[in-house]
């Protein structure tokens, strides 16, 4: 069945299971992280969300109690390491081992946001790979699968040992912009930098679009300059698609770089809007037209209040994804 982003097509547990033999048994818990996420993705599969309690003590030492049965189920914890980063993290973690010690049968950690991502490699003598860590963490606290979205390089699936299933957000981007765009016959879909090609190319073939690239200069953490747009953007509709907009300044120089070069209007698509510090303001104060991002990370009062931001719903799409890992069927075939 074709994904339906819209959610009409939500099966919930009450239907069979892939051999007929009863009804799923599968349990949704939420943390604290994305709570508005994890209540949309409960509503898209109909199942009620777990009942439980995650505490802090005085010393904001993290407590957690689940407050239902779970022995032999299949339990999905929706936790993204968003903001606060390492509070998440832990919570996420003592999630799993509460959820291991109540005799669970299948534990999947499902993290819209991967938190240290952008760790994946050593960048230079006597620094970590931070992402390598956070997934030996996951996998030693008794997680059994992994479901993410949009890693920052699709290698961090090899950091764990355990199944892991990256999902894509290009359908629900797609969809986005079939019907916000109409025709695609002037849009360029641009990857804001040389390592964003192939995302970016995988987009221009789901809507037939050209590409063009933005040759970056990144001369200090966090910043970075845009020196030429390699590509015929004149007369063109921009599409910026990437997976992280962090600090917001490669958006705003690249989208800044497509206008001198002649484009139309340049607009940007991106899964993980982390847009911490003032990146809120840079993006409203810029020449983009829109920036559009998913609620991988639960977006704050100022992001819902900015003018020319837009948040679009994961929630059908890992929702889909849930379904289809508990009924041990292909996740990859939502994307093809």
């Amino acid at each position: 069945m074709p994904f339906d982003a819209t959610g009409d097509k939500a099966r919930g547990v009450e239907a069979k299971s892939a051999d007929g033999r009863g009804k799923l048994d599968v349990k949704i818990v939420a943390g604290n992280s994305n709570r508005p996420l994890a209540d949309a993705i409960s509503a898209y599969l109909k199942i009620p969300m777990t009942k439980g309690q995650v505490k802090r003590f005085a010393d904001l030492e993290i407590f957690v109690e689940i407050q239902e049965n779970v022995r032999g189920q299949d339990v999905f914890i929706i936790q993204s390491t968003s903001f606060p980063a390492n509070d998440n993290m832990m919570e996420l973690l003592i999630l799993i081992d509460a959820l291991k010690r109540s005799s669970a049968r299948r534990v999947t950690a499902v993290v819209p946001y991967f938190g240290y991502a952008r760790q994946d490699r050593k960048p230079g003598p006597r620094t970590p790979i931070s992402a390598k860590l956070v997934a030996n963490l996951i996998e030693r606290s008794g997680a059994d699968r992994v479901l993410t979205l949009d890693l920052h390089a699709g290698q961090i699936q090899g950091f764990f040992d355990i199944p892991t299933d990256n999902l894509f957000a290009a359908p629900v981007i797609t969809r986005d912009i079939e019907e916000f765009y109409g025709s695609t016959e002037d849009v360029v879909v641009v990857s804001p930098d040389v390592g964003g090609v192939v995302r970016a190319r995988a987009l221009a073939k789901r809507i037939n679009a050209p590409i063009a690239i933005c040759d970056k200069r990144r001369e200090r953490p966090g910043e970075s300059e845009v020196m030429n747009v390699i590509g015929d953007v004149d007369g063109k509709r921009c599409i910026l698609i990437d997976d992280i907009v962090d600090s917001g300044g490669t958006l705003v120089n690249a989208a800044e770089a497509l206008l001198k070069s002649g484009a139309s209007e340049a607009s940007a698509y991106i899964t993980h809007g982390v847009l911490s510090g003032g990146a809120v303001n840079r993006i409203q104060n810029s020449r983009l037209k829109s920036l559009v991002i998913t609620d991988s990370i639960q977006p704050t009062e100022a992001i819902k209040a900015a003018k020319n931001i837009r948040v679009m719903s994961i929630a059908p799409l890992i929702g889909e994804a849930i379904l289809r890992t508990s009924r041990e069927e292909s996740v990859s075939s939502l994307f093809y």
